[in-house]
């Protein structure tokens, strides 16, 4: 067992607090203080296209619970990795209460082993499903969570 802290901080910097107004911008505090993340709404929701929205936050932290239980596989398998880049998108849609939700995330994983490596396209998904499997952000939560890998 283990416990996860972070944290916000927002404070008001509008004249008034209407709804086109007020700012939404804020940060995202981690390791008490020592991480901070410049954050907001997604601009769709009047905020700013500078920051980390928490969509994207959400995105990221099943990509990077794949690559990091992926990578531990394959540490444990004694192959080595030498680079593993993820291009994941999150997609809000309705869901099927009606209400807004990031439905699904798809992950573009794309893997390079160290030379002499020998490692087979089923090898290759068999390691994605079974990082996927284990995922601790992804048996969190309900969202669908797809892995096209493209090696």
């Amino acid at each position: 067992m283990s416990e996860h802290h972070a944290g916000v901080r927002w404070k008001r910097t509008s004249a008034d607090f209407a709804y086109a107004n007020y700012n939404r911008a804020h940060e995202m505090v981690f390791k008490n203080g020592a991480i901070v993340l410049s954050a907001s709404a997604t601009p769709a929701y009047k905020g700013d296209a500078d920051r980390v929205d928490p969509e994207e936050a959400f995105v990221a932290s099943l990509s990077s619970c794949h690559m990091l239980t992926f990578l531990a596989i394959c540490a444990l398998k004694k192959l080595s990795v030498e680079s593993y880049d993820d291009a994941a998108v999150g997609y809000m849609e309705k869901g099927a209460n009606g209400k807004m939700q990031i439905t699904r995330v798809i992950l573009h994983p794309v893997v390079r082993f160290a030379d002499g490596a020998h490692v087979t396209a089923d090898m290759l998904a068999d390691f994605h499903h079974q990082a996927h499997e284990g995922c601790f952000i992804a048996n969190s939560v309900t969202t669908a969570v797809t892995v096209e890998a493209r090696n």
